[in-house]
Protein backbone atom coordinates (compact mmCIF):
# COMPACT_ATOMS: atom_id res chain seq x y z
CA UNK A 1 0.00 0.00 0.00
CA UNK A 2 1.36 3.41 -0.93
CA UNK A 3 1.77 6.17 1.64
CA UNK A 4 -0.91 8.29 -0.05
CA UNK A 5 -3.46 5.48 0.29
CA UNK A 6 -2.72 4.52 3.89
CA UNK A 7 -5.56 5.72 6.12
CA UNK A 8 -6.98 4.84 9.50
CA UNK A 9 -10.53 5.81 10.37
CA UNK A 10 -10.59 6.84 14.03
CA UNK A 11 -13.71 5.57 15.77
CA UNK A 12 -13.13 6.78 19.32
CA UNK A 13 -15.88 8.38 21.39
CA UNK A 14 -14.07 11.69 21.42
CA UNK A 15 -13.18 14.26 24.03
CA UNK A 16 -15.60 16.79 25.53
CA UNK A 17 -14.82 19.91 27.51
CA UNK A 18 -16.58 18.35 30.49
CA UNK A 19 -14.17 15.38 30.31
CA UNK A 20 -11.13 17.52 31.01
CA UNK A 21 -9.35 17.92 34.29
CA UNK A 22 -8.93 21.57 35.26
CA UNK A 23 -5.19 20.87 35.69
CA UNK A 24 -3.36 19.75 32.52
CA UNK A 25 -0.90 17.68 34.56
CA UNK A 26 -3.84 15.73 35.99
CA UNK A 27 -5.29 15.30 32.49
CA UNK A 28 -1.93 14.12 31.17
CA UNK A 29 -1.61 11.64 34.06
CA UNK A 30 -5.08 10.24 33.31
CA UNK A 31 -4.19 9.68 29.66
CA UNK A 32 -0.77 8.28 30.52
CA UNK A 33 -2.31 5.76 32.92
CA UNK A 34 -4.79 4.71 30.24
CA UNK A 35 -1.97 4.31 27.69
CA UNK A 36 -0.01 2.19 30.16
CA UNK A 37 -3.06 0.04 30.94
CA UNK A 38 -3.70 -0.42 27.21
CA UNK A 39 -0.19 -1.84 26.74
CA UNK A 40 1.15 1.03 24.62
CA UNK A 41 4.87 0.47 24.02
CA UNK A 42 6.96 2.88 26.11
CA UNK A 43 4.12 5.28 26.94
CA UNK A 44 6.70 7.65 28.46
CA UNK A 45 8.43 8.16 25.09
CA UNK A 46 8.21 11.73 23.84
CA UNK A 47 9.54 13.71 20.91
CA UNK A 48 11.75 16.51 22.20
CA UNK A 49 12.27 19.44 19.83
CA UNK A 50 14.98 22.03 20.42
CA UNK A 51 16.33 24.98 18.40
CA UNK A 52 19.81 25.05 16.87
CA UNK A 53 22.19 27.98 16.47
CA UNK A 54 20.62 28.92 13.12
CA UNK A 55 17.11 28.93 14.54
CA UNK A 56 16.23 25.59 12.97
CA UNK A 57 14.23 22.88 14.75
CA UNK A 58 15.90 19.65 15.85
CA UNK A 59 13.86 16.68 17.11
CA UNK A 60 14.48 13.29 18.67
CA UNK A 61 12.64 10.80 20.90
CA UNK A 62 13.63 10.63 24.57
CA UNK A 63 12.02 9.08 27.65
CA UNK A 64 10.23 11.15 30.27
CA UNK A 65 11.33 10.11 33.76
CA UNK A 66 9.04 12.30 35.82
CA UNK A 67 5.99 14.53 35.48
CA UNK A 68 4.58 16.59 38.33
CA UNK A 69 3.43 20.12 39.07
CA UNK A 70 6.96 21.40 38.32
CA UNK A 71 7.10 19.91 34.84
CA UNK A 72 8.52 17.03 32.79
CA UNK A 73 11.96 15.58 33.57
CA UNK A 74 14.36 13.68 31.32
CA UNK A 75 18.07 12.84 31.38
CA UNK A 76 20.92 12.76 28.88
CA UNK A 77 24.51 13.75 28.11
CA UNK A 78 24.75 17.53 28.52
CA UNK A 79 27.59 17.66 25.98
CA UNK A 80 25.33 16.18 23.30
CA UNK A 81 23.74 18.18 20.50
CA UNK A 82 20.53 18.52 22.45
CA UNK A 83 22.46 19.51 25.56
CA UNK A 84 24.26 22.32 23.73
CA UNK A 85 21.01 23.54 22.19
CA UNK A 86 19.25 23.50 25.56
CA UNK A 87 22.09 25.46 27.12
CA UNK A 88 21.95 28.06 24.34
CA UNK A 89 18.18 28.26 23.88
CA UNK A 90 15.97 26.69 26.50
CA UNK A 91 12.71 26.83 24.54
CA UNK A 92 11.41 23.34 23.72
CA UNK A 93 8.35 21.42 22.63
CA UNK A 94 7.36 17.88 23.56
CA UNK A 95 4.95 15.43 21.91
CA UNK A 96 3.57 12.28 23.53
CA UNK A 97 1.95 10.13 20.79
CA UNK A 98 -0.23 7.24 21.97
CA UNK A 99 -1.30 6.13 18.50
CA UNK A 100 -3.02 2.96 19.66
CA UNK A 101 -5.49 5.18 21.49
CA UNK A 102 -5.58 7.83 18.74
CA UNK A 103 -4.20 10.42 21.13
CA UNK A 104 -1.37 12.88 21.36
CA UNK A 105 -0.33 15.58 23.80
CA UNK A 106 1.77 18.59 22.76
CA UNK A 107 3.61 20.66 25.36
CA UNK A 108 5.54 23.89 24.86
CA UNK A 109 7.78 25.42 27.49
CA UNK A 110 11.31 26.07 28.65
CA UNK A 111 13.92 23.63 29.97
CA UNK A 112 16.35 24.16 32.85
CA UNK A 113 18.92 21.77 34.37
CA UNK A 114 17.90 19.70 37.37
CA UNK A 115 19.79 20.01 40.62
CA UNK A 116 22.79 17.68 40.94
CA UNK A 117 21.13 15.80 43.81
CA UNK A 118 18.21 14.79 41.57
CA UNK A 119 20.52 13.76 38.74
CA UNK A 120 22.67 11.76 41.18
CA UNK A 121 19.64 9.93 42.56
CA UNK A 122 18.32 9.00 39.13
CA UNK A 123 21.74 7.96 37.84
CA UNK A 124 22.18 5.65 40.84
CA UNK A 125 18.88 3.93 39.95
CA UNK A 126 19.97 3.06 36.39
CA UNK A 127 21.19 -0.41 35.38
CA UNK A 128 24.97 -0.71 35.69
CA UNK A 129 25.40 -1.18 31.96
CA UNK A 130 23.60 2.11 31.30
CA UNK A 131 25.78 3.84 33.90
CA UNK A 132 28.93 2.57 32.21
CA UNK A 133 27.52 3.54 28.83
CA UNK A 134 27.16 7.15 29.99
CA UNK A 135 30.93 7.21 30.58
CA UNK A 136 31.74 5.34 27.38
CA UNK A 137 29.77 7.28 24.77
CA UNK A 138 30.94 10.74 23.59
CA UNK A 139 27.35 11.37 22.53
CA UNK A 140 26.72 13.18 19.22
CA UNK A 141 30.42 13.23 18.24
CA UNK A 142 31.87 11.39 15.24
CA UNK A 143 33.43 7.97 15.92
CA UNK A 144 35.34 5.77 13.52
CA UNK A 145 33.43 2.52 13.97
CA UNK A 146 31.31 0.30 16.18
CA UNK A 147 34.55 -1.32 17.33
CA UNK A 148 35.67 2.02 18.77
CA UNK A 149 32.44 2.37 20.73
CA UNK A 150 32.74 -1.16 22.09
CA UNK A 151 36.35 -0.48 23.09
CA UNK A 152 35.25 2.59 25.01
CA UNK A 153 32.52 0.55 26.71
CA UNK A 154 35.04 -2.13 27.71
CA UNK A 155 37.37 0.50 29.12
CA UNK A 156 34.55 2.10 31.12
CA UNK A 157 33.53 -1.27 32.58
CA UNK A 158 37.12 -2.01 33.58
CA UNK A 159 37.56 1.45 35.11
CA UNK A 160 34.78 0.89 37.63
CA UNK A 161 35.32 -2.80 38.41
CA UNK A 162 34.48 -3.54 42.02
CA UNK A 163 32.94 -0.16 42.84
CA UNK A 164 29.87 1.94 42.18
CA UNK A 165 29.75 3.93 38.97
CA UNK A 166 29.54 7.67 39.74
CA UNK A 167 27.52 10.07 37.63
CA UNK A 168 29.68 11.84 35.03
CA UNK A 169 29.68 15.60 35.56
CA UNK A 170 28.50 16.08 31.97
CA UNK A 171 25.46 13.80 32.39
CA UNK A 172 22.29 14.93 34.07
CA UNK A 173 18.66 15.92 33.90
CA UNK A 174 16.49 18.75 32.68
CA UNK A 175 13.01 19.80 33.65
CA UNK A 176 10.63 21.26 31.10
CA UNK A 177 8.38 23.92 32.61
CA UNK A 178 5.15 23.84 30.56
CA UNK A 179 3.62 27.04 29.24
CA UNK A 180 0.91 25.37 27.16
CA UNK A 181 -0.59 21.92 26.57
CA UNK A 182 -2.68 20.59 23.71
CA UNK A 183 -4.68 17.37 24.04
CA UNK A 184 -5.70 15.77 20.73
CA UNK A 185 -8.19 12.94 20.36
CA UNK A 186 -8.79 11.33 16.96
CA UNK A 187 -12.38 11.31 15.69
CA UNK A 188 -14.09 9.97 12.53
CA UNK A 189 -13.73 11.90 9.27
CA UNK A 190 -10.74 13.81 10.65
CA UNK A 191 -13.05 15.97 12.79
CA UNK A 192 -10.75 15.51 15.75
CA UNK A 193 -11.09 17.01 19.22
CA UNK A 194 -8.37 19.45 20.29
CA UNK A 195 -8.14 21.38 23.54
CA UNK A 196 -5.40 23.80 24.51
CA UNK A 197 -4.44 24.79 28.05
CA UNK A 198 -2.54 28.05 28.51
CA UNK A 199 -1.15 29.57 31.69
CA UNK A 200 -3.02 32.52 33.14
CA UNK A 201 -2.63 34.30 36.48
CA UNK A 202 -5.33 32.21 38.10
CA UNK A 203 -4.09 28.87 36.74
CA UNK A 204 -4.98 27.56 33.28
CA UNK A 205 -7.40 28.63 30.56
CA UNK A 206 -8.89 25.96 28.27
CA UNK A 207 -10.08 26.53 24.70
CA UNK A 208 -11.24 24.20 21.94
CA UNK A 209 -9.32 24.31 18.64
CA UNK A 210 -10.58 23.39 15.19
CA UNK A 211 -8.97 20.13 13.96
Amino acid sequence: MSLRDRRVQYETAGLRRSDLDADPVGQWRRWYDEAESAGVTEPNAMTLSTVDADGGPDSRVVLARGFDERGVTFYSNRNSTKGAQLAERGKVSLVFAWLDLHRQVRIRGSATPLLDAESDAYFASRPRGSQEGAWASPQSTTIASRDELERLATEAAARFTGRDVPRPEWWGGWIVHPESFEFWQGRPNRLHDRFRYERVDSGWSIVRLAP
